[in-house]
């Protein structure tokens, strides 16, 4: 099934909202959403910190709801939109899901396992083949992180302070 730009943007803005949804929690803001024969199927956010559950990103947690939405194991005709780049355990689940396409926000170079850090989405590592499409919306999606990581940063730095204040 092919998207139109304006189905890219619209889709992408719904897994932005998503990561909207991660900053107000203190999640790392990434946002994930589903779609199948047009229409979203799943959508989640980042639940990291607030699930205590190393494995809870948004892009496993949408695959879980997508799934059981489908009554199947497989996505073999879904596509994902995701505001950052999936990492590697995100990346193999997407490719155990049989799904067919990804589309990235942003990419990630420090972890990204689709051209960020490792290109695993262009290897002939497993039986199946994402399509991958990168930079919908690329500011909007790398914005919301670079002011969540400064905002995170300046927070650190008030807690250092008062720390050394109170040890004074």
């Amino acid at each position: 099934m092919e998207f139109s730009i304006y189905s890219d943007k619209k889709f992408m803005e719904s897994a932005f909202l998503e990561a909207e949804k991660a900053y107000e929690k203190k999640e790392i803001p990434i946002g994930a959403v589903i779609v199948y024969q047009n229409r979203i199927i799943a959508k989640s956010h980042n639940l990291v910190q607030t699930l205590k559950d190393p494995t809870a990103h948004a892009e496993i947690l949408a695959i879980t709801s997508a799934c059981a939405n489908l009554d199947s194991k497989f996505l073999s005709e879904a596509t994902m939109y995701v505001t950052l780049e999936p990492c590697t355990m995100c990346f193999g689940a997407l490719v155990l899901s049989r799904l067919k396409k990804i589309v990235i926000g942003t990419s990630d170079p420090k972890t990204g396992a689709c051209g960020g850090k490792l290109d695993l989405a262009s290897s002939n590592l497993y039986n199946h083949k994402i399509e991958i499409e990168k930079g919908v919306l690329e500011a909007k999606c790398s914005g919301i992180l670079k002011e969540f990581f400064r905002n995170l940063r300046i927070e650190k730095s008030k807690q250092n302070e008062n720390l050394e204040i109170n040890l004074n």
